[in-house]
């Protein structure tokens, strides 16, 4: 059975353990390319889905992973594109449809785990867009 769901896996680059059988990773692109540097970037998901629209029932995981792009100025074709996945201008509205999203696929009182780069976009402004408040985290 799968408990664990981490929707943009990416290249699943902190996870520990890249292929546990109780998780489904998932991402909205598959992807190999060579970085500049020289290094292989492998994005395989188990699924390819949306954030927005994740594709399991309801109440469906006792643990969801949100990772998602938190770059809005960054070329399109750069490595850090194509590690990391970029924002839209619409990346409010993204980012409030994907909290909805992994909420709805969560069991009750599972828990969700939320990574964000407060480089470009501070947390703060998430914090503003969406109806959750967390339990712990970076308060800097």
């Amino acid at each position: 059975m799968k408990r664990i769901l981490d929707v943009c896996c990416g290249s699943k680059m902190f996870w520990y353990q890249k292929d546990r059988a109780d998780t489904v990773y998932m991402d909205i692109r598959e992807l190999e390319d060579t970085l500049c540097d020289g290094r292989k970037l492998e994005i395989k998901p188990d699924v390819v889905g949306d954030f927005r629209n994740i594709p399991f029932d309801d109440n469906s995981f006792k643990l969801v992973v949100f990772d998602p792009p938190h770059l809005v100025k960054v070329g399109t074709n750069s490595w850090l594109a194509k590690k990391y996945g970029k924002l839209n201008e619409n990346w409010q509205s993204d980012i409030k449809q994907g909290f909805d999203e992994c909420m709805r696929v969560l069991e009750k009182y599972g828990t969700l785990i939320f990574k964000w780069n407060e480089d470009q976009i501070k947390l703060s402004e998430i914090l503003k867009i969406i109806e959750y408040k967390p339990l712990l985290g970076n308060k800097r």
